[in-house]
């Protein structure tokens, strides 16, 4: 029992370093994306940033949402921001203003979060809410409810069908918005062949 408890207390101290070091880049990250006046940096620090939170998350046992943090995060929205680089300036605009205000209110809306965190529970704590009864009826009366095999399967498409529902349509909108802010970028045919016959 001493040896398991002791492999046990090793174990969880490593996820905690590795959490931390996890969070430790993210932040340096962060800071980078705020100090970089190229986007071409801040589209790359972007997709390292969601890879970052996708290993937070296989870490944390939620591989389900580091794929889609992957997939999405570091891949699609890349992709599209490098297309949209493309067609746009790659660096950024001087500031018309000082950049004080903004701060200010990062920084309130900051303490604002921090101070809602202070009434969790701690973090790990296996007698929470969520173990003691959603996650034991999840496990016990899934299959029988759903009659889906896979819990997670049952958990994101059945018990939580239309916050996933909502989560599809916001990534297939913002998607659809891109492109048509892609296609606006474009000039019709008939005005290419003007400007290149005026250029003649």
């Amino acid at each position: 029992m001493d040896w398991s408890r002791s492999y046990r207390n090793g174990e969880a101290a490593i996820e905690s370093f590795v959490n931390m070091a996890l969070l430790t880049m993210m932040a340096i990250v962060t800071i980078g994306v705020v100090r970089m006046r190229s986007l071409f940096a801040v589209v790359i620090l972007g997709g390292i940033y969601s890879f970052l939170m996708a290993s937070v998350m296989i870490v944390l046992d939620a591989v389900d949402v580091a794929m889609t943090e992957a997939s999405v995060g570091a891949g699609i929205s890349t992709v599209l921001m490098l297309g949209v680089l493309h067609m746009t300036k790659t660096q950024e605009a001087d500031p018309a203003h000082t950049p004080v205000l903004p701060l200010i209110l990062a920084c309130a809306v900051a303490a604002v979060l921090v101070f809602g965190t202070w009434d969790l529970p701690p973090f790990g704590v296996a007698d929470q809410p969520v173990h003691l009864r959603v996650a034991d009826r999840y496990l016990a009366q899934s299959k029988a409810e759903t009659g889906v095999p896979n819990v997670v399967t049952s958990v994101l498409a059945s018990y939580r069908g239309f916050d996933t529902l909502g989560e599809t349509t916001v990534i297939f909108t913002a998607g659809i918005g891109v492109l048509l802010l892609l296609k606006g970028r474009r000039k019709p045919k008939g005005d290419a062949k003007n400007s290149r016959g005026g250029q003649t």
